[in-house]
């Protein structure tokens, strides 16, 4: 029993959709890039534009540390400020806790505060969607 058990943890772990890229959709739904599961964000012509780091850093194409984000859900810049945070509904608020948009998790759509529809990322976290749409860390 115990072994059947153990497979299935590894069956579960190992047939999630976090194992492959996931793809970034604008409002038409047009292909914009990707989130590969090592934290590489690419474009769609497949150029690397920034990267999610296993620390929770955030940098730029060159590899430059432009912020990061931590456990709490919050967004900070590389010099310590909190740009925004994220609740657990998907709600996103800027560092002054007016709200951004919303993601909404099952869906993966991604709007602005007044319901507009900026996006699509279905099977990313929650914080590099964040990061991706609201917060503009890769220009």
């Amino acid at each position: 029993m115990r072994n059947i058990m153990l497979l299935a943890v590894m069956v579960a772990t190992f047939s999630t959709s976090s194992a492959v890229a996931q793809t970034l959709r604008d409002a038409s739904y047009n292909y914009v890039g990707k989130i590969s599961p090592n934290g590489t964000v690419r474009d769609s012509k497949y150029n690397p534009v920034g990267y999610f780091n296993n620390d929770g850093t955030i940098a730029n194409a060159k590899g430059k540390v432009v912020g990061r984000f931590d456990g709490k859900m919050q967004i900070f810049t590389k010099g310590g400020e909190r740009v925004g945070f994220i609740t657990a509904d998907g709600s996103v608020y800027d560092g002054e806790s007016d709200l951004l948009g919303k993601i909404e998790i099952k869906t993966g759509k991604v709007t602005d505060d007044d319901g507009k529809v900026l996006g699509y990322a279905n099977g990313i976290s929650i914080q590099r969607v964040a990061v991706y749409y609201f917060f503009d860390f890769f220009d």
